[in-house]
């Protein structure tokens, strides 16, 4: 009976495959394996199964059920071919042409079998000949950058094309297996900050998705060492190193998403301790004198970026809980640190908001009640443990560290300010004569005046000091802190104040004919002050910035509702968006907390007031890195008032910087896409990118490149009866280099995910050969690259579609762009170019020239 079914299940495989549902024949023949014990029958299902690999492209699966159907007969000349195929695509070329040597000595008379092997002799040729050039090249390189004699041009040449190698699979290998790792070491010895940078860089190629590499390399560079390279005070070579060691975690941890297999496989086993050293370097580097302010910064970004679950679902958070054991209280060293005391460590702007941020996503990954009580007890013990009745500078930084976690995790900061003497502490320290002592603690007074209870406290024991401090104080920033106080009134006062100052308040058009009338009818007509002049208003932002606004208003919109009212959350939200009109100074407002402080406003409040906040977040959402911007899950929440943006009802730029933003977040992750598309965003976005305006059009088409590579937005794309396809292609022809470039990457995308749409950009437009050919003669590299991956992608969809494309001009194209000599920036479109032409050699339109 099980015989009889399992071969009822190769029947229907086997029409199934015919109807090319090549999953549902997999499934069949799957099945019918299990069922079945009769070898001649294991064979035949292996060796379709393996057909059904090839199909859709599962090289590895294909080749693993050939050789299990030679392994029952070896002289299966089916089998052999497909196993043959398979190999190739995975690069194993020598192997290949055994197995086609072999079916070609089984059927001498077969000209596919022959011109399969004429064609991986010359393939397996060509590629020693790469190799052997190759490595002459690579000592060629080396040899002038390590002559102390070379020329400056020569020099830089060399380090580029380095770096270029390092980036391809055999260059890196090459780099590699002759000795270039201690030769990259020499150059990071020279000291010459370029010949170091291109060593780096070049190291990060070879560990991109390679993991037995960068394990070795790894152990021959050291940690240490490493993490000594990102603590230098040059920004450009931190953040390269930063880059190495964030290559090296993706490809130990598998987060490159690249399939490890052979014997890459079988040489690494485990990565966990590795990982595990590389993140007690960066614990380390938190707290050394050492490391300059920089360097502190990329620890930091990097332990933000690899330590918390980037997936709540996943049940794994022992990272987290590691660090917390063993670094916790290294962070909150940073975020206690006070500028102004001889003990500091070396600072930027962001490190204190950079360790605030990972506290909160390290307190956001914890799942339990036991796990949170034991985050809460570290911070307990180490900030009681500040306490010193005979060291003032002891009290100050635990008042830092307790302002530094309000900014992080709200409740448990809120729980800090229960422990006792915390908040008779920072009372106290107002009183200190010393100006560093009264800015931390009004600066921890505002933080902790956010909640009715302890602004009860303040206003009973604190604010008589807050107004002598305003008064006698000569210190901007202490002066602007001590007017936030806990007073609904006040704060309405201030708020108001703030829009004076920075000239937010909506200002009518004047109408000129309405101004001679009134003149002449002796009429007042009031007359701009001198004062609320731009120069002026900028004048005024600028140094309310150096004052630290952005923190008090901060704390202001974390007042309770009863102290902040709608009309006050109103005024705010437009002193925030004065404030960040200047896209230099939005870096600052991030800094200091500004970019989650503006999501609230942008939710809650009066219609004009949520309109004001949602703008404000949309050119903070436009130029900043949204994981520093809005921490955590709070990024999630930043979506939906920059859609709202883009009603119609809106102004033009309100529409375009919703826009940026948007494209900006869309392009961070596809929960964000999926956010986004959730939002209903997707029909707006359509609509921009048909607009005459050609910012908005430009804004709209770059959003929707980054969007098009959510699934459910490529459903949109492949549904019939619309012309979101057509459009794109046209507007891939528009003159507009940005929205030429924007839309090739669209188009890109789309047509390397489904082949369907590949015959479809050949329908919905007679244009559409013309269009691609400009793309791919392009003065832009960038649009030139992405119009040879769209080529690439049409003539990989089909044989049919490559002739007529081999037929036309693109041929002519492709041959000049291959036969460039690539440098750093041109090496993907050259590359991209002679992969076309090696897709044309497999179709048997070209010959290589011998």
């Amino acid at each position: 009976m099980a015989e009889a079914e399992a071969v009822q299940l190769k029947e229907a495989g086997n029409r199934h495959f015919q109807l090319q549902d090549y999953k549902a024949a997999t499934e069949s023949y799957s099945q019918a394996l299990k069922l079945t014990k009769d070898k001649a029958l294991q064979a035949t299902l292996y060796r379709n199964r393996a057909a059904c690999g090839l199909k859709t492209e599962s090289y590895v699966q294909a080749a693993s059920d050939a050789s299990r159907a030679i392994d029952i007969n070896s002289s299966d000349i089916k089998a052999l071919y497909r196993r043959c195929q398979a190999l190739e695509h995975l690069g194993k070329l020598d192997q290949a042409f055994k197995d086609v040597q072999r079916c070609a000595t089984l059927e001498p008379r077969n000209q596919n079998f022959q011109e399969t092997l004429r064609r991986l002799n010359t393939s397996i040729q060509e590629k020693l000949l790469v190799q052997f050039s190759t490595d002459s090249r690579v000592q060629k390189m080396f040899d002038i950058l390590l002559d102390p004699s070379s020329e400056a041009d020569k020099l830089e040449k060399a380090a580029n094309n380095l770096i270029v190698l390092g980036r391809e699979e055999a260059g890196a290998e090459r780099i590699f297996q002759n000795n270039g790792v201690a030769l990259l070491l020499q150059l990071v010895d020279t000291k010459r900050p370029e010949l170091m940078l291109a060593a780096v860089r070049t190291l990060s190629g070879m560990c991109s998705g390679h993991r037995a590499r960068t394990t070795a390399i790894l152990h021959a560079v050291r940690i240490d060492r490493i993490c000594s390279l990102m603590a230098v005070e040059n920004e450009e070579m931190s953040l390269a190193v930063c880059n190495l060691l964030q290559a090296i975690i993706d490809a130990l941890s598998g987060e490159d998403k690249r399939e490890h297999r052979g014997k890459e496989e079988a040489v690494v086993l485990d990565t966990k301790k590795d990982l595990k050293q590389i993140t007690n370097h960066l614990l380390d580097m938190l707290v050394s004198k050492k490391v300059s302010g920089q360097g502190r910064d990329q620890a930091l970004n990097l332990l933000n970026k690899n330590v918390p679950r980037k997936d709540l679902s996943i049940h794994d958070n022992s990272r987290t809980i590691y660090v917390v054991d063993n670094g916790l209280r290294k962070i909150l060293k940073v975020v206690g640190q006070v500028p102004d005391l001889p003990s500091c460590l070396p600072l930027t702007d962001n490190t204190r908001m950079l360790a605030s941020i990972l506290i909160n996503k390290l307190y956001d990954d914890l799942r339990c009640d036991p796990e949170r009580d034991h985050f809460r007890k570290i911070c307990e013990e180490y900030i009681t443990g500040k306490f010193d009745p005979q060291d003032m500078d002891k009290n100050v930084i635990a008042i830092q560290t307790v302002s530094g976690i309000l900014q992080g995790p709200f409740d448990l900061g809120n729980q800090l300010l229960g422990l006792k003497g915390v908040m008779e502490m920072m009372v106290a320290l107002c009183g200190s004569e010393r100006e560093t002592d009264q800015l931390v603690a009004v600066e921890a007074l505002i933080h902790a005046s956010t909640k009715l209870s302890r602004a009860t406290f303040i206003i009973t024991n604190g604010v008589s000091m807050l107004k002598e401090i305003y008064k006698t104080t000569k210190n901007e920033k202490i002066k602007i802190r001590t007017l936030v106080t806990p007073d609904k009134t006040i704060l309405y006062s201030v708020a108001t104040t703030l829009v004076n100052c920075t000239n937010s308040y909506d200002v009518k058009e004047v109408i000129p004919e309405l101004v001679q009338l009134a003149k002449f009818s002796k009429q007042h007509v009031p007359e701009e002050h001198p004062k609320d002049k731009k120069d002026f208003v900028d004048m005024r932002v600028k140094r309310l910035l150096k004052a630290g606004v952005i923190s008090a208003l901060a704390c202001m919109v974390k007042a309770d509702n009863a102290i902040l009212t709608d009309q006050t959350k109103e005024l705010l939200a437009r002193v925030f968006l004065a404030l960040c009109d200047n896209p230099k100074d939005r870096g600052t407002i991030v800094a200091q907390g500004g970019g989650k402080a503006l999501i609230p406003l942008a939710l809650e409040g009066t219609d004009v007031g949520k309109v004001k906040a949602a703008h404000a977040l949309a050119k903070i959402a436009a130029v900043s890195n949204p994981d520093i911007a809005f921490p955590g899950e709070r990024v999630y929440e930043v979506v939906r008032p920059l859609v709202r943006l883009l009603d119609t009802q809106r102004d033009g730029i309100q529409n375009y910087e919703a826009l940026l933003g948007l494209t900006n977040l869309s392009g961070r992750s596809d929960k964000l896409r999926q956010k986004i598309f959730k939002e209903k965003a997707l029909p707006d976005i359509e609509n921009y990118m048909f607009e005459n305006h050609d910012q908005l059009r430009q804004a709209a088409t770059e959003c929707m490149c980054n969007m098009v590579v959510n699934k459910e937005v490529q459903e949109r794309f492949l549904a019939d009866g619309n012309d979101r396809l057509k459009l794109v292609v046209l507007l891939c022809g528009e003159d507009d280099d940005k929205v030429q470039n924007a839309a090739a990457g669209a188009l890109a995308m789309l047509t390397a995910a489904h082949k369907k749409l590949c015959f479809k950009m050949t329908q919905v437009t007679t244009q559409w050969l013309e269009i691609l050919q400009r793309l791919c003669l392009h003065d832009r590299l960038s649009v030139q690259h992405r119009g040879l991956v769209i080529a690439y992608n049409l003539l990989a969809a089909d044989a049919e579609l490559a002739k007529k494309l081999v037929e036309s001009e693109l041929l002519e194209i492709l041959t000049v762009v291959g036969k460039q000599e690539p440098d750093e920036k041109k090496a993907a479109v050259v590359q991209t170019a002679r992969e076309c032409l090696i897709k044309c050699m497999d179709y048997g339109f070209i010959k290589p020239v011998s």
